[in-house]
This record gives structure tokens, C-alpha cells and sequence, in this order.
């Protein structure tokens, strides 16, 4: 049951930074860490885990592109 809730929490938070990965290509608009928190430990926890929602976004953009049966591309 806590192993299944952790997951849960995981799954949610790599889906917040894919949106906010989302956010900031479409909109050029980016999350500074050094707002958030002083510590520079915490910043490089804050960077690594928004770079974990742009590999998230690559790989979702990717596996649609090379699927032609779900999804097309606009020329």
C-alpha cells in the first residue's frame, strides 16, 4: 500500500515537470530556482527534476512521431 502510493507521488510529480517542460517550450517561460530556495544543493535538485520532465517530454514527442497509426504529422 506505501509502495503503491509512493509510486503514485512519483508518477504525479515527472507529470508536473513535463507540463512545466511543455510550459517553457511553448511559452519561453522558465522556472527559476533560485527564487524558490537559497540552498545551491537544492537548486541542482530543482534543475535535475525539471530536466527529468524535458527527457520525459523528448520521449513522449518521439514515440508519437514514429507512430503513424495514432497520430499524424501537419505539413
Amino acid at each position: 500500500m506505501v509502495v503503491g502510493k509512493l509510486i503514485h507521488i512519483g508518477v504525479d510529480l515527472v507529470l508536473l515537470s513535463t507540463a512545466l517542460a511543455g510550459i517553457r517550450r511553448s511559452t519561453g517561460l522558465k522556472l527559476k530556482p533560485d527564487s524558490l530556495v537559497e540552498s545551491k544543493d537544492m537548486q541542482s535538485y530543482i534543475e535535475r527534476y525539471l530536466s527529468l520532465g524535458e527527457m520525459a517530454m523528448d520521449l513522449a514527442a518521439s514515440r508519437m512521431g514514429s507512430s503513424s497509426t495514432y497520430f499524424t504529422r501537419d505539413h
